[in-house]
């Protein structure tokens, strides 16, 4: 939001200027204005900054206020530039609170404090920083090869000494010690340590390095799973993906010995980091020795995963409808990924007649584990028979006398770390009312329109080209037929003289070489020649995404969305419509959300209704 030199910046602060700056900015940026009260805390905040910069005759160092991490839509406060004693190049990070006093959390690493209006759990500063400094350096080429020396901490400008004993306490002595919080009684120890890494001055070249840095493609998921599971975390947790994962393991250790159970309900859109954290819980509980089980409702997600880590560790993930005969509280923690897809019963025309249960799934899932986590987006249900919710969960442990905690994700991991995208997302398909009503050309995230099947697909196998992960989707509009003879696919989907096959079917059988079998269409390369539904996209991500949007779902400007099942080739989904057409067009509008949301760094989309382009494009800054 803001760069300069520390000269300016202190000019700047001194005039009153910065907030202003920062305000015009934010609203260049988001296309609305920032709160009046994060506009005070720029103004209060920056303006000790610059104190600071003065005492120390910091005047000829960079300065970037408001910076976003790479890829998420969370800032760090400054980032100061310069070098050091030595003339190594080197950059801060400070992290800075307005707290006037801090309290004792039960939540690991993370202290109390009066903010929001109320008091509430939030990360130490000193851990806050550290991860900004750690996924820093695991992401952005000018800090990963080593080219700048990067260090981290926070200052608690408005907090004496005398009443920030719980930040100093013994419990954070690594934190501390690793990244140094500072407060307004601890300016003759801040100013050393911004000295010793930028003091030299020279900050201009790190500065314009920092800002014209490239950034690592970002590392999926699935593809770092098993150094996760040996516990070696591959991917950073942020601010609230912290709290939330730090808070299920205090809970896992209170209800260790205990014979009744508690549940967390973890909220979150698309890319906030649902299953990273998913994932760090299950490590982390297997390295303390608790017993700890993943499940999904996700056939081709958990066999991913499962091959991702191999077949000693596989047979921690499973499935919802595992626990139909579970003996309660067996599991110490039972992590729901994509809780959402939680069914009404595990029982099956499969399924022996004594193996059924009359219990509910969900019911099931809370008996089953002392700490039940729900990791959920409640509007990726895209089936009539999928009814997991936030209110199914707290329904179903209120009817147990069992206490919810929520928490909600809301910083954006995918997209480009664009919040803006996944709310135009959501506005524009009328599933919620967001600030973002028009979506911005020039937005980080690349989402266009392309006039026909064979441009999409030729600008997808381009990205591919260039090493990206990229693949085609589409709405279930076409039938899916079974293999050839020769275990070649079918091309059922076709448009125009443009066509491709279906990714394989999980009763393929044998298929001909090359063609991946369905749990791994989204893995392995050669999924590339093949379209993907929901089904086997959901749970994924990819660097980019290009979708065909078939007449399933139409806007017509005299009567808004429009669902249309005779499109639909899902028998399912469309059966939905013979009881309900709203239900319809309310599962097929979570389809296309799933679809729209499932790249890295862009988006690209063939329409085949010539309306829904244009109601679409409407809604774009051209």
């Amino acid at each position: 939001m803001y760069s300069g030199t520390s000269l300016d910046f202190i000019d700047h602060t001194q005039r009153e200027q910065i907030a202003g700056q920062l305000s015009d900015n934010y609203f260049e940026h988001f296309r609305y204005r920032a709160s009046e009260s994060e506009v005070r805390s720029w103004q209060n905040s920056l303006v000790r900054m610059a104190s600071v910069f003065e005492l120390a005759d910091l005047r000829d160092q960079g300065v970037i206020v408001e910076y976003q991490l790479p890829l998420t839509s969370k800032r760090l406060d400054v980032m100061v530039t310069g070098h050091g004693s030595e003339g190594v190049p080197g950059a801060v990070i400070v992290e800075l609170k307005q707290w006037d006093r801090v309290e004792s959390s039960t939540i690991d690493e993370c202290v109390a404090t009066f903010v929001g209006g109320r008091v509430r759990d939030v990360l130490h500063p000193s851990r806050q920083a550290g991860d900004y400094q750690q996924y820093l350096m695991d992401t952005h080429t000018s800090f990963s090869g080593g080219g700048i020396v990067l260090r981290s901490c926070g200052y608690l400008h408005n907090l004496h000494r005398d009443h920030a004993q719980e930040i100093f306490d013994e419990k954070f002595e690594t934190l501390v010690r690793q990244c140094p919080p500072f407060t307004l009684d601890d300016i003759d120890d801040f100013i050393p340590f911004l000295s010793n890494t930028v003091g030299e001055g020279g900050g201009a070249d790190p500065l314009r390095e920092v800002l014209e840095g490239s950034y690592r493609p970002h590392r999926r998921l699935l593809e770092h799973t098993a150094s996760v599971i040996r516990n070696e975390p591959a991917f950073t947790l942020l601010d609230e993906q912290r709290v939330a994962f730090n808070h299920v393991l205090a809970l896992v250790r209170a209800y260790a010995l205990s014979n009744r159970g508690t549940a967390v309900l973890i909220r979150g859109g698309p890319g906030t980091g649902k299953s990273l954290i998913a994932i760090n819980l299950l490590a982390e509980m297997a390295a303390q020795g608790y017993v700890s089980l993943h499940a999904t409702g996700l056939k081709a997600f958990t066999e991913n995963l499962r091959k991702v880590v191999g077949r000693r560790a596989a047979s921690q993930f499973i499935y919802f409808n595992s626990f139909s005969s579970a003996e309660p509280h067996l599991i110490d923690l039972l992590v729901r990924d994509e809780a959402h897809r939680i069914r009404e019963s595990s029982n099956n025309r499969f399924m022996k007649k004594e193996d059924r249960s009359d219990k509910a799934q969900v019911e099931e899932l809370i008996d089953a584990s002392k700490v039940s986590v729900f990791l959920i987006d409640d509007m990726q249900v895209v089936r009539p028979g999928e009814v997991g919710s936030s209110d199914l969960v707290r329904e179903a442990a209120a009817a147990r006398g069992i206490t919810v905690v929520e928490h909600e994700l809301e910083d954006q991991f995918r997209c480009n770390g664009s919040d803006s995208y996944i709310q135009w997302v959501d506005n524009t398909l009328d599933l919620r009312r967001t600030p973002h009503v028009l979506w911005e050309r020039n937005d980080p995230f690349d989402f266009d329109a392309l006039d026909t099947p064979q441009e999409l697909d030729a600008l997808i196998r381009s990205r591919a080209a260039e090493g990206a992960s990229a693949r085609l989707v589409a709405g279930f509009c076409w039938p899916w037929s079974k293999p050839n003879s020769d275990g070649s696919l079918v091309e059922d989907v076709t448009i125009d003289g443009w066509s491709r096959p279906w990714n394989a079917k999980a009763e393929a059988g044998r298929l001909a070489p090359g063609i991946p079998k369905s749990n791994f269409w989204a893995s392995d390369p050669a999924g590339l020649d093949q379209v993907g539904c929901v089904y086997t996209a959901q749970g994924f991500e990819f660097e980019y995404v290009g979708i065909v949007w078939k007449r399933d779902l139409v806007y017509r400007f005299d009567e808004g969305w429009v669902g249309q099942p005779e499109y639909s080739h899902d028998s399912i989904v469309r059966g939905s419509a013979k009881k309900s057409a709203e239900r319809f067009t309310t599962l097929v509008k979570h389809t296309y959300r799933v679809l729209l949301t499932r790249g890295l760094s862009g988006c690209y989309v063939y329409f085949e209704d010539a309306q829904t382009r244009d109601f679409v494009l409407s809604r774009t800054e051209r």
